[in-house]
């Protein structure tokens, strides 16, 4: 055994049987013992040591981070928790004397009459806000220099001698010749006041002819308490006069052709049916090569939506429920389809059942969607219901029925055909409760009835139009209020807009065979058709909802639109 391992030896013995550490021996070796001994006992308690520390420094960790994100919620919002209280805030926070000494980062007003501001750069605004005695003056945004070097002689021209404040007065500066420009208009139109933003009124008692709406900041004379329709003029700069609700008057249309509403995909045979939507955007347009097209109806694109082909029908008719949800589509067929928009789902319904009739081509939508009309065989006409797809009652003429058309909400229907005479059904009994002639009329070809059912025109083969007060053929004066003779050849197509304004007929057996007619006169306007236009040969027309557009389809595949500038929604 070497030396040094027996002096370990010995050392470590004498510990154990001691219990004390053996210190005062000046040899080396006896010191690198003693520290060897100390740091393996140090090893044993440090762990608890540091774990006891580490508990303690997450803990205050803990609390300065809650404080923290205290001092901050303080700092945006104010005092959520509790008031604050001036000195107690920096024993809380054990802060360091020169953080005492630093300068506050913000301040709480708390001060009855004045607002809450959180940062000292708001304190000059706030100064400046509530003095209300002086008034606020605009600057302006750029300032000619050249104004004060110029010179305006107001001798030489008459009409500015006006300008003049001393009688020898001759020249002045630019910036003076502004100015007193200004005042004299001020002076010639001062009605301009509610325009100018610095003016305020005061609620003295010179102004007790005036009522002030604080909350929506505008002054009103007294009789005037309509806040909302005096803002919405001050919120648009279109006309004040509102163009929609007023009278359409007679001679001259204002009218203006735009974009072809199907010019993305004109169609390849003749269009038979076109139709405004009830959101007045979406239009329908169909024809003999059996497909269904719908347009988004803007004026300047009018991008096509969707196109729906059927084989085994070319579209003779086709037309939205009042609704907006469905679209019937019928040709020269014994069924028909049912186009439901909400599932895109096209459904084949027929033949009906009983019925023998080969052709479902003509048909009407009653106002309330409920039913819908068709022409059948031998005078008969067709009741089918629009939720069950099925018969639900017949109506029978003397003569053949050429054509329909619902009145008073649905619960009436006009039909007209071979007899020359106009029939008048109650749908809730469905009985005939009046029929009469119609003045000159051998056989009936077109009815069109008025939105609100004051009215009804009716056509003939003779190309002859009478337009009906309905009261008054009901009562038993069968005489017509006027008779439209501008076409020569049978009517086909008879068309009234949403106020009943205008009335369309229509030929489809003359090129431009197209009339508009003002109701209220009962004229025709001159400038319609289009002089230098050709509508080539029309076959069908409509008015959007609220009559700004009016669509024109014809014989070449083409939907032509128009603008009536009358009418300022679509």
């Amino acid at each position: 055994m070497s030396l040094i391992s027996q002096s370990v030896a010995a050392i470590s013995s004498l510990e154990k049987v001691t219990g004390e550490t053996i210190v005062g021996s000046s040899s080396p070796l006896r010191n690198l013992d003693a520290r060897d001994v100390e740091i393996s006992g140090a090893d044993t308690t440090r762990p608890k040591k540091r774990k006891k520390e580490h508990k303690k420094e997450d803990a205050q960790l803990v609390k300065e981070q809650q404080q923290e994100m205290k001092n901050l919620e303080n700092f945006l919002f104010g005092s959520l928790y509790s008031p604050v209280e001036f000195g107690k805030h920096e024993e809380v926070n054990g802060l360091s004397g020169e953080e005492k000494e630093a300068p506050a980062l913000y301040i709480m007003d708390r001060s009855a009459n004045s607002s809450l501001s959180a940062y000292e750069g708001d304190f000059g605004l706030l100064d400046e806000s509530v003095n209300e005695e002086e008034p606020q003056q605009r600057k302006p945004v750029w300032i000619d220099e050249e104004e004060e070097k110029a010179t305006v002689n107001i001798t030489n021209v008459s009409r500015l001698r006006k300008l003049r404040k001393e009688e020898d007065e001759k020249s002045i500066s630019g910036s003076e010749y502004v100015s007193r420009l200004r005042a004299q208009h001020a002076k010639l139109n001062p009605s301009t006041e509610w325009a100018q933003l610095d003016v305020q009124t005061s609620g003295g008692s010179d102004d007790d002819d005036l009522s002030s709406d604080d909350e929506n900041a505008v002054v009103m004379a007294d009789g005037y308490d309509d806040v909302d329709s005096i803002d919405d003029i001050l919120r648009t700069s279109d006309n004040l006069v509102e163009k929609s609700g007023g009278k359409l008057l007679r001679g001259l249309l204002e009218y203006s052709r735009l974009v072809d509403a199907n010019a993305e995909e004109p169609s390849n045979g003749p269009i038979h049916s076109v139709q405004f939507h009830r959101n007045a955007q979406l239009l329908l347009a169909t024809g003999l090569d059996r497909r269904l097209r719908f347009f988004q109806i803007d004026g300047k694109r009018n991008t096509k939506i969707q196109s729906i082909f059927l084989e085994d029908c070319p579209i003779r008719k086709a037309s939205f429920l009042p609704d907006g949800s469905q679209v019937i589509i019928s040709g020269r067929r014994r069924f028909f389809y049912s186009l439901d928009l909400v599932k895109a789902k096209v459904d084949k319904i027929g033949p009906l059942v009983g019925r023998e009739e080969k052709s479902l081509e003509v048909f009407e939508v009653s106002p309330d969607s409920s039913t819908v009309a068709f022409i059948g065989n031998e005078g008969y006409i067709l009741l089918v219901s629009t939720k069950t797809k099925e018969l639900i009652g017949t109506l029978k003429m003397n003569g053949t029925v050429r054509s329909l058309a619902f009145t008073d909400n649905g619960r009436q229907l006009l039909s007209s055909g071979g007899d020359g005479q106009v029939y008048h059904w109650d749908l809730r009994t469905r009985t005939c409760i009046d029929k009469g002639v119609d003045e000159g009329c051998i056989n009936g070809t077109a009815l069109g009835t008025s939105p609100n059912g004051a009215l009804f025109a009716a056509g003939s083969d003779s190309g002859i139009v009478n337009i009906y007060n309905r009261e008054e053929f009901l009562g038993g004066k069968k005489k017509p209020l006027k008779a439209i003779e501008n076409l020569t050849t049978k009517v086909e197509f008879l068309k009234f807009n949403h106020d009943a304004q205008i009335l369309a007929i229509c030929s489809r057996m003359k090129k431009s065979s197209l009339k508009l007619i003002h109701v209220p006169s009962f004229t025709t306007f001159s400038n319609w058709p289009p002089p230098k236009k050709n509508l080539q040969y029309p076959s069908c027309l409509d008015f959007s909802p609220e009559g700004g557009y009016m669509a024109v389809g014809n014989a070449a595949g083409k939907v032509l639109l128009y603008k009536l500038h009358h009418y300022r929604h679509a």
